[in-house]
């Protein structure tokens, strides 16, 4: 409704905007918050309908800005990127650096405690100084940082970008100080690969001071773990495994509940058949990702209950 309100009169709507931000009048509106869980409870902040118009403006021009310098294996948020590319970068590392699984490798996994509640404002304005001077822009982008209390809110497209921007800082740490090659990112989810597991034992106070020093963020003490490639690695919903890799355990409970959920509201005409397919393809996509036929199985076993 509030998207159907504005665009009634979208002129006007945009005109006062852009003579707001003209004058220097503009002033960041409330937030809304309410509750997802995918799987874990997370409280999203909503904008305003004109505030997520200029949030999406912004978003559009930082990003070529500062996408140029990311590294390349950061996967979150980004064009050309996402969960599935980080997912075949992570095997091809695998792949390369055990010799075509004839060596052992070894896998650290981290995770900021956090992550989004902890990013410090005022460091990421003056990282954001360092490639941005223009005095209008940047009493803008203060604007929209500082329309929250603390950190980051889970529902702003520019918060994406400025995650980015901030964790940028340890990317380029990871990879030409600690002169790490085989590591990636997702979010605050990243990987480092090596052959010696002592090595990888020896990088986690490294980080950790980096990222305390720096950044003011901590690795999670729940979320660290080294083990062995042959084990599973566990990321963004998969286990890779030497020669195939496979859905987490969870994700297939929870995906089999929920198409169960569906098909359940079909049968009692609560969702339309279109939505349920829509949800049945959906499932199966992911499916496509990964040694799943034995769930694909069960959820067209499922799905044919319907007809």
């Amino acid at each position: 409704m509030d998207v159907l309100e504005f665009k009634a009169n979208l002129e006007d709507n945009i005109f006062y905007l852009h003579q707001s931000l003209r004058n220097k009048t503009y002033q960041h509106s409330y937030y809304s918050a309410f509750n997802v869980y995918d799987p874990k409870l997370r409280k999203i902040h909503k904008a305003t309908v004109v505030d997520r118009v200029l949030h999406h403006a912004i978003y559009q021009i930082i990003y070529s800005i500062f996408d140029k310098n990311f590294i390349y294996d950061s996967y979150s948020c980004r064009m050309e990127k996402g969960t599935h590319r980080a997912v075949e970068r992570l095997e091809k590392f695998t792949r390369k650096l055990s010799r075509n699984n004839k060596r052992n490798v070894f896998v650290l996994k981290c995770d900021i405690k956090k992550f989004f509640d902890s990013i410090n404002q005022e460091i990421l304005l003056e990282i954001i100084r360092i490639k941005i001077q223009d005095e209008n822009v940047l009493w803008l982008i203060e604007k929209i940082i500082k329309s929250f209390p603390s950190g980051l809110p889970l529902g702003n497209v520019t918060s994406q970008i400025f995650a980015n921007i901030y964790l940028n800082e340890l990317d380029q740490f990871i990879k030409h100080q600690l002169k790490e090659k085989y590591y990636l990112r997702y979010c605050d989810d990243f990987i480092i690969l090596s052959e010696s597991e002592e090595q990888l034992k020896n990088l986690i106070p490294q980080i950790s001071l980096f990222l305390q020093e720096k950044l003011q963020l901590t690795l999670h003490p729940n979320k660290i773990s080294i083990r062995k490639y042959h084990q599973g690695i566990d990321f963004l919903g998969y286990v890779i495994l030497p020669y195939y890799r496979t859905l987490r355990t969870k994700t297939k409970k929870r995906m089999i509940s929920k198409l169960l959920l569906k098909h359940k509201m079909y049968r009692e005409d609560l969702v339309s058949e279109e939505s349920f397919e829509q949800s049945l393809q959906s499932y199966l996509g992911v499916l496509r990702h990964c040694a799943g036929w034995k769930i694909e199985r069960l959820i067209r076993q499922k799905a044919s209950d319907k007809l």
